[in-house]
C-alpha cells in the first residue's frame, strides 16, 4: 500500500492516520506542498490520498499556487475509486474539487466540540465504527456547501458540515481526528501566540480541557483512522 500525504503547513503531523498506516505497513510519500514540493501529476502512483490542514483558505491560489491542482488531484482519485481523505482545510479543498462552495471566515471553532453522526453516518463505512456522538479537535473558521451527490455523515450546531464521502471513498471532515491529545500537546507550544489571540484563556485551561475529552476525541480519531486505511 503506497499511500501520499500532502503537507500543507509546518507543524502539521500526521497522528491517527499515521498510527493507522504504519499498523497497516503502508509506505508513505510525504509531500511538503506549502514548501514548493511536487505533488503527483496523477493517480497512477498512489493507492490513497491524504491532504492535511493548513492555515491557508481553500481559495488562496495568490500566496499558494498549487491549491487548484491540488484539488484536481484529489477528485483525480476520487474519480478513480480511489481512497481519499481530506482534514481541515483537505475538506475544504475536496469540496472545492466537486465544485462545492468554500466560505470564508464563518464561524470559529477551536478545541474539543461534540459532533454528531447523521443517519447516513451512522451506517456509513468510515463512520461506523465511532459513537453517534463524539468530542473531536476543531481548528477552522471556514467551511464549504455540499457538493452536488456527497452524503452528510456529520454536523454540529457551529458547522453543519462537518464530514462527507463522495463516491465509494473520497472523504473530508472538518474536524480534525488525526490530532491525538499528543500532537495537540505539541500545537499548544508551537502555536501558543495563535492560538491565544484566537481563543483567549484557553491554554491556561488547557489541562481541564484535555482531562475532559482527550481520551474519548484519541478513541474516536484513531477508530476513524483505522476505518479509512481499510478503503484503501
Amino acid at each position: 500500500m503506497r499511500v501520499a500525504i500532502i503537507e500543507n503547513m509546518a507543524g502539521t503531523p500526521h497522528g491517527q492516520i499515521g498510527v493507522a498506516l504504519s499498523e497497516a505497513d503502508a509506505e508513505l510519500d510525504i509531500i511538503r506542498a506549502y514548501a514548493g514540493e511536487q505533488l503527483p501529476v496523477d493517480a497512477s502512483s498512489h493507492d490513497a490520498l491524504v491532504v492535511l490542514g493548513g492555515e491557508q483558505s481553500a481559495l488562496d491560489d495568490e500566496s499558494h499556487p498549487y491549491l487548484a491542482d491540488l484539488a484536481q488531484l484529489m477528485k483525480t482519485f476520487g474519480d478513480a475509486d480511489k481512497a481519499v481523505i481530506g482534514v481541515c482545510l483537505g475538506s475544504q479543498l475536496l469540496a472545492r474539487a466537486y465544485s462545492g462552495t468554500n466560505i470564508l471566515n464563518g464561524t470559529l471553532e477551536f478545541g474539543w466540540e461534540e459532533i454528531a453522526l447523521t443517519d447516513e453516518g451512522r451506517s456509513d463505512p468510515l463512520m461506523a465504527a465511532v459513537d453517534t456522538s463524539f468530542p473531536i479537535f476543531q481548528w477552522h473558521r471556514d467551511t464549504y456547501t455540499l457538493p452536488e451527490g456527497a452524503v452528510l455523515l456529520a454536523s454540529n450546531p457551529a458547522t453543519k458540515n462537518q464530514a462527507f464521502r463522495i463516491g465509494r471513498a473520497a472523504y473530508g471532515t472538518q474536524f480534525h481526528f488525526e490530532a491525538a491529545t499528543g500532537v495537540v500537546d505539541e500545537w499548544c507550544t508551537g502555536f501558543s501566540g495563535s492560538i491565544e489571540k484566537m481563543s483567549p484563556g484557553w491554554l491556561g485551561d488547557y489541562q481541564d480541557h484535555r482531562k475532559e475529552s482527550g481520551q474519548a476525541a484519541d478513541a474516536a480519531g484513531l477508530a476513524i483512522a483505522r476505518a479509512w486505511v481499510q478503503l484503501v
